[in-house]
């Protein structure tokens, strides 16, 4: 794994355990909250990201570890963490551009949480990266070894 996704999986995942606090202790200033903040069902779709954003922190975070432990299975778990994370950024920028809110201070977290993880998706199946998902399997047919992608 690259060292620029080991940090990013790292502020990624922090960065919203972070988000999470702040947000649940209500310490983010009045005038950096979204448009419509008190509207209960705002509030309800905001919440609704937290079971998202929480896996996402997990699957990073256990990703890492899993890579310090030499466990191949890492490069599942950092797949799984990428696509979500550009799920919950893309989520959030359909939701601001249907209801035509364009603040900079939302738009470019969840720009960075839907752009950064395509770069590394495409590391991760690129048959020239190291960190490729390719793995060996024996076919029960022939009982040769065969790549599989």
């Amino acid at each position: 794994m690259s060292r620029s996704l080991k940090t990013l999986f790292l502020l990624t995942d922090i960065g919203f355990i972070l988000y999470w606090i702040v947000t649940w202790g209500a310490w983010i200033p009045k005038e950096y909250l979204y448009q419509d903040y008190t509207n209960p069902l705002l509030v309800s779709w905001n919440l609704s990201f937290l079971p998202l954003d929480l896996l996402i922190s997990a699957t990073g975070l256990y990703c890492l570890f899993l890579l310090r432990h030499s466990d191949q299975r890492w490069r599942l778990v950092a797949l799984i963490s990428l696509v979500l994370t550009f799920c919950s950024g893309l989520q959030a920028i359909a939701f601001w551009s249907f209801r035509a809110d364009f603040d900079w201070s939302w738009w470019v977290p969840n720009l960075y949480l839907m752009i950064y993880p395509l770069f590394y998706i495409r590391a991760l199946f690129s048959s020239n990266d190291p960190a490729t998902l390719q793995q060996t399997s024996t076919t029960p047919q022939s009982g040769s070894s065969t790549s599989v992608t």
